[in-house]
Formats: structure tokens, sequence, C-alpha cells
């Protein structure tokens, strides 16, 4: 009976000392609560998705009048590839807006994907090519990635988007 009684005490103990105190501002008055931090930040490298955003504006208009980025197909499918493979897509586009193209910026969903772009001005009329490379390393099954491109057309953003069907090298299985 001794040992109940003792076990019920604590408990009871237990539950009176769990209170929702601030235990830091037992120890110190003058403490702050410090935020919480999240697993993304404590490992970022753990993040799947997206890259990370890096705004960057786009150019400014001239004139009111605006270009328009025209590709001749925003989507390229590479179909079946081998794990390890380096890809590569040209997407050709044609300004046919009324101002010049500018691309301040284009990024890939994640570093696999990395696009090449015009750094000069595009003309009214003129063409130009945005280069998309893909690298399948350590990738397996059905990707899709995009290309985000800042621009100064009157979106202000444009999306180009490749898709692979990854099968693994030969002589890997198993392994």
């Amino acid at each position: 009976m001794k040992i109940n009684t003792f076990f019920i005490f604590l408990v009871l103990l237990g539950l009176t000392a769990c209170k929702n105190d601030n235990v830091v501002s037992k120890i110190d008055p003058n403490a702050q609560d410090v935020p919480m931090v999240s697993e993304d930040q404590l490992h970022p490298e753990a993040n799947i998705g997206p890259a990370p955003s890096t705004e960057v504006k786009a150019p400014a208009v001239t004139n009111g009048q605006y270009p328009v980025m025209q590709f001749e197909t925003p989507a390229h499918d590479f179909g079946k590839i081998k794990s390890g493979d380096k890809v590569s897509y040209d997407f050709k586009f044609t300004n046919t807006g009324t101002g010049d193209l500018v691309i301040a910026n284009a990024v890939g969903s994640c570093g696999c994907t990395v696009p090449e772009y015009p750094k000069e001005p595009v003309a009214p009329g003129k063409s130009g090519v945005m280069k998309v490379t893909f690298n399948s390393a350590g990738k397996s099954g059905m990707q899709q990635k995009t290309v985000t491109i800042t621009t100064n057309t009157k979106a202000q953003k444009e999306q180009l988007t490749i898709k692979a069907a990854i099968t693994p090298q030969s002589g890997l299985v198993g392994h």
C-alpha cells in the first residue's frame, strides 16, 4: 500500500510540475523565448522542391511598348534516357512584340536543370535561343522540370517545361 501511495504522489508531483510555465523565465527573469527553428532551416539541403526564390525584377518597358516572347514550343519531352545522361534542348523564340525583349534571369526548378539565355536585348522581329540542359544523375522514373524566365514582357514571367523517362544504366540493376 505504501508503494501505491508513493507512486500516486510521484504522478501528482509530475503533473503539477508540468504546468505550461516559461521555464527559462524561472531561471532568468530577463530571459526571452527563442523562436522555434523549422527542420528546413536546420537542414536546407534536405529540402525537396523548387529552388529558393532569388527574386529578380523584370526590366522596365520602354515607351509603353511591350516585347512578346513567342516560343516555337514551350515544352520538350526527351523521351527515355539513361540515369546519368546529360541532355540539352534549344528552345527557339521570336520577339513578336513592339519593344526590345530583355531577359533578366532564368532559373531551373532544381539544380539539375540549367538554362542559358541571351544577355543582350532581342529586337522586335528578331529571334533567340534558350538552351536548357538537364542532368539526370541520381534521378529515376518520370521527371518533369520547369524553367522560369524573368523578362520585360507584359506578364514579366515566362515558363518552359522539360520532361524525361529515366531508366537505370545497364549493369547497375541489383547493386
